[in-house]
């Protein structure tokens, strides 16, 4: 995600809603608009969205796995294997 270009990138809600085609068409990066001269929201493109919620994700997965681990929710390579082995004579036998 672009930085926030504090020149160009704080934008008040008339404003906003007076040009909104404009600053859809011209997205470059975030834009924060602004109501009553504070924060309101955020504008990003959909692209930059996906990006962030896929990062999430990973996040969300690592966390997990960091949780597993601490718990001792773990198993070695072999049990792993035999596992994998036991769901794939499943799905065959279906």
């Amino acid at each position: 995600m672009k930085d926030i270009r504090i020149s160009e990138g704080v934008v008040p809600l008339g404003e906003f809603k007076a040009h909104a085609s404009r600053y859809l068409k011209q997205l470059d990066g975030p834009v924060v608009i602004t109501q009553n001269g504070r924060p309101a929201a955020v504008l990003i493109s959909p692209g930059e969205y996906d990006q962030i919620r896929e990062q999430w994700r990973f996040i969300e997965s690592l966390t997990a796995g960091l949780d597993d681990s601490q718990n001792g929710r773990v198993m070695d390579t072999e049990e792993l294997k035999a596992r994998l082995a036991s769901a794939r004579e499943q799905r065959r036998s279906r």
